[in-house]
């Protein structure tokens, strides 16, 4: 991906992760005017990432429920706007591919865990939006982020979504059982 520097030299980025086919319209709404878009895999439909574009440039990964049609890389590092991220789906993954290969990043973003957080860890933002669509009833409900360039470096605000009705988890959920239960 090439560099997009913001005109204004503010610096909005839409995060959102674990779509899984679904994309709330409101989201929309909330990244109008963002400068870029990342999706951190689990995307689950194509078309998910044309309404997204529809909006501002998209930079997306793959995760484990995406179909390798779709074509997307494990992991992207670039830099928007003079901040370097990287992106994949799982944090272990992103850790031992990118991150743990030296290179320095401001913005760090994964996904897959469906839970919403954000920490700093030695001057880089690690960041998990949440899932946008939360599809299991397990799940916390569905979140975005938008994290934004302010004077003192990154802010992350996380957006709450509507949640919609549960759906069943995927075939590979579904054959697993807890430690500790029969």
């Amino acid at each position: 991906m090439d560099a997009v520097a913001p005109l204004d030299g503010a610096l909005r980025i839409g995060v959102v992760s674990d779509t899984h086919g679904y994309l709330d319209p409101y989201v929309l709404d909330v990244l109008a005017g963002v400068d870029l878009i990342l999706h951190a895999g689990d995307v689950g439909d194509p078309m998910i990432l044309e309404a997204l574009r529809s909006v501002a440039p998209v930079t997306a990964v793959a995760g484990n429920l995406d179909d390798e049609a779709m074509e997307l890389p494990g992991e992207v590092a670039a830099e928007v706007g003079g901040v370097r991220f990287a992106l994949g789906h799982k944090r272990k993954r992103l850790v031992k591919r990118l991150v743990g290969a030296g290179k320095k990043f401001e913005l760090v973003v994964f996904g897959h865990d469906h839970v919403p957080s954000a920490a700093w860890l030695e001057g880089t933002l690690w960041l998990d939006p949440g899932s946008a669509s939360a599809p299991y009833e397990e799940d916390e409900g569905p979140t975005i982020a938008v994290v934004e360039r302010v004077p003192a470096g990154l802010s992350v605000c996380f957006i709450p979504l509507a949640r919609r009705e549960p759906q069943p988890p995927p075939a590979e959920k579904q054959g697993k059982k807890k430690a500790g239960r029969a």
